[in-house]
């Protein structure tokens, strides 16, 4: 298991950007696959992107495609979310999330994922 800690969210103009990170405490980090997830007011948590135990293999939901970049550094026990031309619908509190992995495979349903973060807020608003 690992614990998560999600850091960078705040209050950004439309068009602006962000970088989100995620620090993870535990061993076994090279061998999880990360995800990061958002849920805004009143609707349920989505995902927004995938890394598989490098950044070899990464996989996005289609409305931030282009737009956010997910990473991650295993030296640092760090995965990343580089979020630009931010939108008013981005607007939400924004979770890292892992999973142990044999495969490496990245995946972008919520229930596989076991350990999360308590998230972050992020705030699309001029």
């Amino acid at each position: 298991q690992v614990q998560l800690v999600e850091s960078g969210g705040g209050l950004v103009q439309p068009g602006g950007s962000l970088r989100l990170s995620c620090a993870a405490s535990g061993r076994s980090f090279r061998s999880y696959i990360m995800g990061w997830f958002r849920q805004a007011p009143d609707k349920d948590r989505e995902f927004v992107a995938s890394i598989s135990w490098t950044d070899f293999w990464t996989y996005y939901t289609d409305s931030v495609k282009g737009r956010f970049t997910i990473s991650r550094d295993n030296a640092k026990n760090t995965v990343y979310l580089q979020m630009n031309s931010l939108k008013a619908e981005d607007t939400a509190v924004y979770y890292c999330a892992g999973r142990l992995s044999t495969s490496g495979t990245p995946s972008s349903t919520i229930t596989e994922y076991t350990d999360w973060g308590q998230g972050t807020r992020v705030t699309v608003s001029s």
